[in-house]
């Protein structure tokens, strides 16, 4: 009796280990499944060769300035219903505008990067109504190096767009050539569109 009592309690002991053990094993499982779903977007490269990895931590770069195309043509991804645009610029780029470059007709200097954010139209009504960006569309980069991007005046473009529905990044298969087609209008600033406004 004693013997048939211990077996029991060993037998449900063992039933016990082995359902914990199918526990852990189900939520490693899961987590793994989870860490391996989400995307790291900075493991994503631009055809050029620029990789997100290179602009990590653009978000917190400052402000150059904003803009709202008048129609959808000036947007990128977020075709309609049209779109909101802020430039940021890295310390090198915010140091140069601090010396009136390139206003002042002297080149970027290599090391300035700009980053587009670029968010689809949203309106909102508080105490009057607003436009507001909605959906983030894409985020694209400028970046100056002479010797890295020779055939484009020393610069890199890349854009990596974004799918709200996804929640996952692309790189635009775009070697950077027709984005700098659209800057040559202003060779004369170093192909640089956005100025510094005063604030």
């Amino acid at each position: 009796m004693l013997r048939m009592r211990i077996t029991i309690i060993g037998s449900i002991n063992m039933k016990r280990h082995h359902i914990a053990s199918i526990a852990v094993v189900s939520s490693s499982i899961l987590v793994f499944g989870i860490a391996f779903a989400a995307q790291d977007r900075f493991t994503l490269k631009s055809p050029i060769g620029i990789s997100f990895s290179e602009v990590k931590g653009y978000e917190r770069w400052q402000m150059v300035g904003s803009s709202q195309p008048d129609n959808s043509s000036g947007c990128g991804t977020s075709k309609n219903p049209g779109c909101i645009k802020s430039i940021l610029g890295n310390p090198v780029a915010i140091e140069m505008y601090a010396k009136d470059i390139p206003s002042n007709g002297k080149p970027v200097p290599d090391g300035a990067v700009f980053a587009k954010i670029e968010w689809e139209k949203a309106y909102d009504t508080v105490p009057y109504g607003v436009t507001v960006p909605g959906n983030l569309a894409e985020v694209g980069f400028m970046m100056k190096n002479t010797k890295r991007f020779p055939k484009t005046d020393g610069w890199g473009y890349a854009t990596f767009q974004y799918d709200a529905s996804s929640d996952r990044w692309t790189a635009k298969s775009d070697d950077g050539a027709s984005c700098h087609a659209c800057h040559t209008i202003v060779k004369a600033r170093d192909f640089l569109f956005t100025s510094y406004p005063k604030r």
